[in-house]
C-alpha cells in the first residue's frame, strides 16, 4: 500500500499516467491449483512409504495382468520421446503409463478462461547440429524444411519481436542483460565475462544436449571436472566478478534453467547455460540472431507434447491417471504393476522391456530391487520445486515507459523470491488487434530451489498465496494489474527439476561409463541402436533428464529417444 500511496500522491508526468489504477480497489479473484494432481503423487509416496526403509512397500496385489512388447513407465518428454522412437522402429505393441491425466511432464499445456497458456516449459532454442534427434522431430512436424540447400524454421512459430525486455531503474530497457545507466565497470566486466565464455568454449565442447559432449569411454575433460567441483558464485570471486548487475542476470539465468541460483549450481552449468548455445554477449557485440532464435507457442512446449502423444491416443498405447507402483525385473522379462486411478485397480503389464522414464527419486522406490546406481543417483540428486502462475487479464495493461511490451518481460530484482517475470501467452498472435485491444494471460514464473522449506510451503499454502505473490510483484511495473486480473491458476511442482550442484557431472558421468556392456542387434530397418547414454540392464533403460543433472527438452528428448532404439534393438 505504501508503493501504491506513493504512485498516487506523485505529481511527475510519468506516474500521472498511472493514477488511473489508483483508485478502484482490486476485484474478487477467481482461481485455485491446476495442471497437477499433487495429492495423487502424495498418495504413491505415502504407499510407497509403508515399507521399512530402504525397502518399499510391497505393491497391492493385481487385479488383472496385461502383456506387451515395451513397457514405457513415465509419459514426460522422455517418455514420449521413447515412444516416438519406438514406433520409428516398427514397434508398436508397447504402453506408456502417466501419473498425471496429461502427458508432458514440465511441458505440459492448459487454458485459463478458453485462452492457451503455458503450464511449465514456454520455449525451445532452435537446436544445433548436436541435438540431431530434436531438428529430426521438429522437420517431421513442419517447423522446419530444406530451401535452397538451407535450413528455415517457419516463421508463425519463431517468437515475434520484440523478445525480450527488463524492468530496471523504473523503466522497461530491452533485452535482459542490464544496461540503462550502468557505468564503465560494470560494461568492462561484461565484455570479460564474455571474452573468459568464448576462452572456455574454444577450449573444450559444451553441446546440447550435454551428453553428445562425453564419450562413451572417457570421463569429462579436466576443465569439465574443474568447473563441477566449485559452485559458479566461487568461480566468479576467484575470476573477480564481483559487478552487482552482471551476478544477478547470471543468478537469474541460473534459476531459469535449473531451479536454483549461482549460489547453489556448480560453475559447470553457469558455463553451460551460455557456452552449449550462443556465447554470452556484452552490449555493442555483434548477435548471430538465427542462432539465438527461440520456437515459442501459446501453450508453451505444450504445442510439442500434445503432438508427440497424439499418436499414441489414436493407438490406445497412452495410459493416464496410473501410478507406477513396482519394476521387478526377472529372468524372463519384466513385472510392472500400475494403479489406475479411475478404477481403484491395480494392473500388472509383462513384457520382455521396459523404459524407465521416471524421476530418479520415483524410480528409486518402484525398481525393485533399485539397483546400487540408482540407490545412489536419488541420494546424490537435488531437486527444484518450482510454480507458474497463469494470470488471466481482461484487456491490456497500463506499462511504464521504455521498451515497448515483448513476449519474456523480466522483473530486476523482482521482490518475489525466485521470480523470473512473465512471458504474455497472446504475444504470438497473428491478429494484431486483438493481440493490443483483448483479454490474455500472463504466465508468471518462480523457482524456488533457494527457498528455504521451499517444497513445504509449495505443499501447504493456499492457492491465493501465490496467486497474491505474483500479482504483488507485477504491480509494480504494472499498477492496475489487480483491477484487470479475473482469474489465477497455479501450477505446482514439488520436484520440478534435478539442481545441478557441483558433482553432479561427475557423479552421473561415472554411472554412464559404469553401464554394463551389452550388445544390441541391429534396427528391423538396417540401423545400429545408439550407445545409451544412461544406466541399463539387459531389460531396463532408464530415460530421464535427471540423468543430465537438470531439466531442458534436448536433454530429455535426446535420452528418450536413445532409450527407444536401444530397447527396439534389444
Amino acid at each position: 500500500m505504501q508503493r501504491r500511496q506513493f504512485l498516487c500522491t506523485a505529481t511527475s508526468a510519468a506516474t500521472a499516467l498511472l493514477t488511473a489504477g489508483c483508485g478502484p480497489a482490486p476485484r474478487a479473484l477467481q482461481g485455485g491449483f491446476a495442471g497437477i494432481d499433487l495429492e495423487r503423487g502424495h498418495q504413491l509416496r505415502d504407499l510407497l512409504a509403508r515399507g521399512a526403509p530402504p525397502a518399499p512397500a510391497p505393491a497391492p496385489a493385481p487385479g488383472l495382468v496385461r502383456r506387451a512388447q515395451v513397457v514405457v513407465a513415465g509419459g514426460g518428454v522422455a517418455g514420449l520421446a521413447a515412444a516416438r522412437a519406438l514406433r520409428l522402429a516398427g514397434v508398436e505393441d508397447f504402453v506408456l503409463l502417466e501419473l498425471e491425466d496429461q502427458p508432458g511432464g514440465n511441458s505440459r499445456g492448459g487454458a485459463v478462461a478458453g485462452l492457451p497458456c503455458p503450464l511449465g516449459a514456454h520455449y525451445l532454442p532452435v537446436p544445433g547440429d548436436d541435438a540431431s534427434e530434436v531438428q529430426d522431430l521438429l522437420e517431421e512436424l513442419g517447423l522446419r524444411q530444406r530451401v535452397a540447400g538451407r535450413w528455415q524454421y517457419d516463421e508463425r512459430h519463431l517468437c515475434h519481436s520484440p523478445q525480450e525486455r527488463l524492468f530496471f531503474r523504473g523503466q522497461w530497457q530491452e533485452g535482459l542483460l542490464p544496461q540503462q545507466g550502468v557505468d564503465d565497470s560494470t560494461l568492462a566486466q561484461y565484455r570479460r565475462f564474455a571474452r573468459q565464455v568464448q576462452a572456455l568454449m574454444q577450449a573444450v565442447r559444451f553441446t546440447m544436449p550435454m551428453l553428445k559432449s562425453l564419450s562413451a569411454n572417457k570421463p569429462p575433460s579436466p576443465i569439465h571436472q574443474a568447473l563441477d567441483a566449485i559452485t559458479f558464485e566461487a568461480w566468479l570471486d576467484t575470476n573477480g566478478y564481483g559487478d552487482p548487475h552482471l551476478r544477478w542476470y547470471l543468478d537469474y539465468s541460473c534459476r531459469d534453467d535449473y531451479g536454483a541460483g549461482l549460489a547453489r549450481v556448480s560453475a559447470w552449468a553457469g558455463i553451460h547455460y551460455f557456452a552449449s548455445r550462443h556465447g554470452f554477449h556484452a552490449p555493442g557485440e555483434p548477435v548471430d540472431e538465427a542462432r539465438e532464435a527461440v520456437l515459442t507457442w501459446p501453450e508453451g512446449n505444450g504445442w510439442l507434447t500434445q503432438r508427440l502423444a497424439a499418436p499414441l491416443h489414436a493407438g490406445g498405447q497412452l495410459r493416464t491417471g496410473c501410478s507406477v507402483l513396482r519394476i521387478a525385473e526377472g529372468r524372463h522379462g519384466v513385472e510392472v504393476d500400475a494403479l489406475h486411478h479411475a478404477s481403484g485397480q491395480v494392473e500388472r503389464w509383462q513384457a520382455p522391456r521396459c523404459i524407465v522414464a521416471l524421476p530418479v527419486f520415483v524410480a528409486a522406490r518402484v525398481v525393485q530391487p533399485a539397483p546400487a546406481f540408482l540407490q545412489a543417483a536419488a541420494q546424490r540428486l537435488r531437486w527444484a520445486p518450482w510454480l507458474v502462475a497463469n494470470i488471466h487479464i481482461d484487456a491490456p495493461l497500463q506499462d511504464r515507459p521504455g521498451a515497448a511490451p515483448s513476449w519474456d518481460n523480466v522483473l530486476y530484482q523482482d521482490d518475489n523470491p525466485g521470480g523470473l517475470g512473465y512471458v504474455d501467452a497472446g504475444h504470438q498472435r497473428l491478429n494484431t488487434g486483438a493481440l493490443l485491444a483483448g483479454p490474455t494471460v500472463l504466465s508468471y514464473y518462480q523457482a524456488l530451489g533457494d527457498l528455504p522449506q521451499g517444497r513445504e510451503q509449495l505443499a501447504t499454502q493456499p492457492w491465493t498465496h501465490w496467486a497474491h505473490a505474483a500479482l504483488d510483484a507485477l504491480a509494480v511495473p504494472h499498477p492496475d494489474l489487480p483491477q484487470r486480473a479475473t482469474r489465477v491458476q497455479v501450477t505446482r511442482y514439488g520436484h520440478a527439476m534435478s539442481i545441478p550442484v557441483p558433482g553432479t557431472l561427475q557423479f552421473l558421468s561415472k554411472i554412464g561409463l559404469q553401464r554394463p556392456s551389452i550388445k544390441r542387434k541391429a534396427l528391423s530397418n538396417g540401423e545400429q541402436a545408439p550407445w545409451l547414454p544412461t544406466p541399463a540392464s539387459a531389460r531396463l533403460a532408464f530415460a530421464h533428464s535427471d540423468w543430465s543433472g537438470y531439466s531442458v527438452f534436448e536433454e530429455a528428448f535426446t535420452r528418450g529417444h536413445a532409450a527407444g532404439l536401444w530397447t527396439a534393438a534389444g
